[in-house]
């Protein structure tokens, strides 16, 4: 065997340039599959987490406008909630499926708030507890909202923990009193989002002292509720047309009117979202495989002139008594050694600039303004994904070296002693 090796690494040195341009274009070949990976991987990070703010069990609605007239009303018709309506659309969801949240929302937009002489301006969102588990929300310091703060009205409230810093700096929070819209509020608690919101920075209050306060006329300008026992995007979506023609008949309005209400289902979304993202990383796979592609076309070149060059040794070989099978076995290891030792540093550089890059952006200061929105984040591969790329290098490696070896053993003896 060792014999075997020293024939191999001899080969290799007397063909250095040759063997290093095949061996970059291997390398250069998985070099660019993990960097194609690692940034689809990025931007289905990056734009996954921007709609984890909710989990995937909820539904919401959003009563818009009328775009088409229906049974005598006139498009152009706002569609608003009421108190009545909520009580009532609360019953027939529990009526068609187990409902675990609910929580009405009032949204004042762009409120301000302040702490001395600093001051912000975020959505202020009046909501019902249990809001917090449909949003995926933690506690980073306090508590959150809970059932004795809606009914008793309670002035309270809590922030985004960039909120939080803009307006007490290093100062605790928890306990002093904010001035939203001319009024103080006792901050509770700090919360984030799990899976991370750049853009979502609302802060909350009880959603009855929402009303109470700031919206005496009842406007409420969404509902959403969590579910279970929905796995299914089609189970999802057609709980939703039910959802839409029970509204329709409440609200009287099309119930082909999407305009009028808007609904947003969670689950459907989500697995579009996959569907799409699954779409790209195919797309990403043909490209970096063609470009693995290029690197074995290049090698299975090198190998046919190495074994064409070699035809008058192996010609003796087999007339000293080597057997076919070792003839093959010594080419096609040449054509392993080669493709494993570039593959390997390919990958190994691919690996590092994307773990460099992905330490280098968790490490780098969020964006705190309104509009923020990630669409790169985390650009690493599964080590699965690397490991899997070596064996198709491998695989590769052992028909580059098979097939011109296995052509060069079945000349006779004679006629490869005769080869120029």
């Amino acid at each position: 065997m060792k014999d075997l090796w020293t024939e191999i690494f001899i080969a290799i040195r007397a063909n250095k340039l040759r063997t290093c341009l095949t061996g970059f274009s291997i390398a250069w070949g998985i070099f660019m599959l993990i960097l194609l990976l690692a940034s689809g991987n990025g931007l289905r990070n990056g734009m996954l987490s921007n709609f984890n703010y909710m989990s995937n069990n909820t539904i919401s609605f959003y009563p818009g406008v009328t775009s088409k007239p229906y049974r005598g009303w006139q498009s152009g018709r706002e569609i608003r909630f009421s108190a009545n309506d909520l009580d009532f659309i609360k019953q027939q969801i529990q009526q068609m499926v187990e409902m675990t949240n609910f929580s009405p929302i009032y949204n004042l937009w762009s409120s301000s708030i302040s702490y001395g002489d600093i001051s912000a301006s975020e959505t202020l969102s009046g909501v019902c507890p249990g809001f917090d588990k449909m949003r995926n929300m933690y506690v980073v310091s306090g508590r959150l909202l809970d059932e004795s703060d809606e009914r008793e009205y309670r002035k309270v409230i809590i922030l985004h923990p960039k909120t939080a810093e803009t307006l007490f700096k290093t100062e605790d929070p928890i306990g002093k009193y904010v001035n939203l819209q001319g009024l103080l509020f006792k901050v509770v608690g700090v919360y984030d989002i799990k899976g991370g919101s750049g853009w979502n920075k609302s802060y909350y209050i009880p959603f009855s002292t929402s009303q109470k306060i700031f919206n005496p006329g009842g406007y409420i300008t969404d509902v959403t509720f969590a579910i279970s026992g929905i796995e299914t995007a089609a189970q999802s979506e057609a709980l939703s047309n039910k959802l839409r023609r029970m509204l329709s008949a409440r609200m009287q309005f099309d119930p082909d009117d999407k305009n009028a209400m808007w609904i947003e289902d969670r689950m459907s979304s989500y697995e579009q979202s996959q569907v799409i993202f699954n779409g790209i990383s195919l797309f990403i796979w043909i490209i970096g495989i063609g470009t693995l592609i290029a690197g074995v076309v290049g090698i299975s070149n090198i190998m046919l002139i190495t074994v064409k060059e070699r035809t008058k040794e192996f010609g003796i070989r087999k007339a000293l008594g080597a057997t076919p099978s070792s003839i093959i076995k010594l080419v096609v290891l040449e054509s392993l050694t080669i493709t494993l030792l570039f593959g390997y540093i390919g990958m190994l550089l691919g690996v590092a600039l994307t773990e460099t890059v992905a330490k280098l952006m968790s490490s780098a200061p969020v964006e705190s303004g309104d509009n923020s929105f990630n669409m790169f984040m985390n650009p690493t591969v599964n080590l699965n994904v690397a490991i899997a790329a070596m064996a198709i290098l491998v695989l590769a490696g052992v028909i580059a070296g098979y097939i011109p070896a296995h052509k060069a053993v079945k000349i006779k003896p004679i006629e490869a002693m005769q080869a120029k």
